[in-house]
């Protein structure tokens, strides 16, 4: 009988600087008090449903590796095979990082903010290449080439090494008859859908993936969506 999923994406639960309004990035920032306790829900959450999964995705940043951990524990999956991969990693938001949308808001205005926050093509100010900030100088990276290693992003540019991975790493898994777990971060998953549902380069302002909130697909042979339900413990809910 085929299974009625085999993809659920999840964004991590609420980190530090989600709780206040920091523009994050690659900033390493653990999660909240709030967001250890998403992540809890989510896990009985997919429990409760019986969206158990076979092999789980995430990236190198600890608010998702954490979610991931917390929703396993959750499950009693803990066994279940991860693949961290850089390819994951939220936006990087550049110079933005750290500070707080309000203080950016005052330089620059609202609505630039929202065309950085939401928009598809426009990267925020670059870090500079000497920023102690940079991810050059953080160990994690240390074995990628310079050009793998952003200064700024977009969300196309997001989606330039999302898709790619989606096709060559996640999807091949799900053709394999593999149920896939991919915990991650709001652009990200946002590029991801945006890939999944054919969503137009405008269109994708309007899509916001909530912290700690399942999003389960059944995806066809082609790996395009044939339903998707958003477990939000309250109904269904819309990103």
């Amino acid at each position: 009988m085929e299974s009625p999923f085999n993809l659920i994406l999840l964004r991590h639960g609420q980190s530090v600087y989600n709780q206040e309004q920091r523009f994050t990035g690659w900033a390493d920032v653990p999660l909240s008090p709030e967001g250890e306790a998403e992540a809890s829900r989510a896990g009985r959450l997919l429990l409760a449903e019986g969206l158990e999964f076979d092999i789980a995705f995430t990236s190198l940043l600890k608010r998702a590796i954490r979610t991931l951990e917390i929703v396993c524990e959750e499950m009693d999956l803990e066994w279940v095979p991860v693949v961290k991969a850089v390819e994951l990693n939220e936006r990087h938001y550049g110079a933005l990082q750290g500070r707080t949308r309000e203080e950016v808001a005052a330089e620059v205005g609202e609505d630039q903010v929202r065309i950085w926050r939401r928009g598809y093509l426009e990267r925020p100010p670059s870090l500079d290449y000497d920023d102690p900030r940079h991810p050059r100088f953080d160990e994690r990276y240390r074995f990628l080439a310079p050009d793998r290693l952003p200064s700024a992003e977009s969300l196309a540019d997001v989606s330039d090494r999302v898709v790619p991975f989606w096709e060559d790493e996640i999807g091949p898994e799900i053709r394999s008859g593999r149920r896939v777990l991919v915990v991650s971060h709001g652009n990200t998953l946002r590029a991801l859908v945006k890939h999944l549902e054919g969503i137009s380069d405008d269109g994708i302002d309007a899509v916001e993936i909530p912290t700690g909130v399942p999003l389960v697909y059944h995806l066809g042979p082609d790996l395009r969506p044939r339903s998707r339900r958003i477990l939000s413990g309250e109904g269904t809910g819309r990103i």
